[in-house]
């Protein structure tokens, strides 16, 4: 059956060749369904040294320890953050295509990018991945929780090493983030997530909240301060992308 779907695959392409999500230009030999090989080489992928908290990479020699401009005055409520890739470019087209588009056909080639970060399937595996959750009105309006997606893709990518629980609810329909500055985006968010109900945390597992992009860390702050009121004790962060 699978050798089936590879074939009618490979004559779909042929007969429609899939195109590049962020030049438009067609998609031959980079390893990717939806990247081309010139935007596939753009992406960039976060290596150490990078920020413990929210994972942007540090430049130039780094010697003990180093302050990260990127989420200064953040106060983390979880232990460490992790990014596969930068949000810019070609893996910011990917995140628009999924988050605005309904392009769910773009989750092959973010899955395939988690299996091309080591840092990430070591951050992933024995984990329990918690997505951040969308509000019931923009779930029904957009058909599926991007978050949720990626946390399914990350399970694929570490071959089953991890599993997907969802633990929390949003309970405040909040205006998007997109305009606002970090003050506001954590005004914004106060109170707008709770434990999902009938959910109960086991203290000695450890959990990694799951987003499309870290920005200001706003958002999976709000979410990791409801869990630990709840009791979790072993809790980190990971993205798809930072911003």
């Amino acid at each position: 059956m699978v050798k089936i779907g590879k074939i009618f695959q490979a004559l779909s392409d042929v007969l429609f060749p899939p195109v590049c999500v962020h030049c438009r230009g067609l998609v031959e030999d980079s390893g990717y369904r939806y990247l081309c090989a010139r935007c596939a080489r753009r992406l960039f992928f976060v290596r150490e040294p990078c920020c413990p908290t929210c994972g942007h990479p540090f430049y130039g020699a780094v010697e003990g320890e180093r302050m990260c401009p990127h989420c200064a005055g953040l106060r983390p409520a979880f232990r460490r953050g992790c990014a596969a890739v930068l949000s810019r470019g070609p893996a910011r087209a990917l995140v628009i295509e999924l988050k605005y588009h309904r392009g769910l056909h773009v989750l092959a080639d973010m899955t395939e990018i988690f299996r091309r970060s080591p840092s990430v399937l070591a951050h992933v595996r024995g984990a329990v991945l918690v997505p951040v959750p969308l509000h019931p009105r923009k779930h029904r309006e957009r058909g599926y929780n991007q978050s949720a997606l990626l946390a399914r893709a990350l399970v694929r990518a570490a071959s089953g090493g991890a599993c997907v629980a969802h633990l929390l609810r949003r309970v405040a329909d909040t205006p998007t983030q997109t305009t606002f500055d970090r003050s506001a985006r954590r005004k914004n968010l106060k109170n707008a997530f709770a434990l999902a109900r009938c959910r109960e945390l086991n203290i000695r597992q450890r959990y990694i909240l799951v987003d499309d992009v870290f920005t200001t860390g706003s958002t999976l702050n709000s979410c990791a301060r409801t869990l630990r009121k709840a009791g979790c004790l072993n809790l980190d962060t990971i993205t798809f992308g930072r911003g």
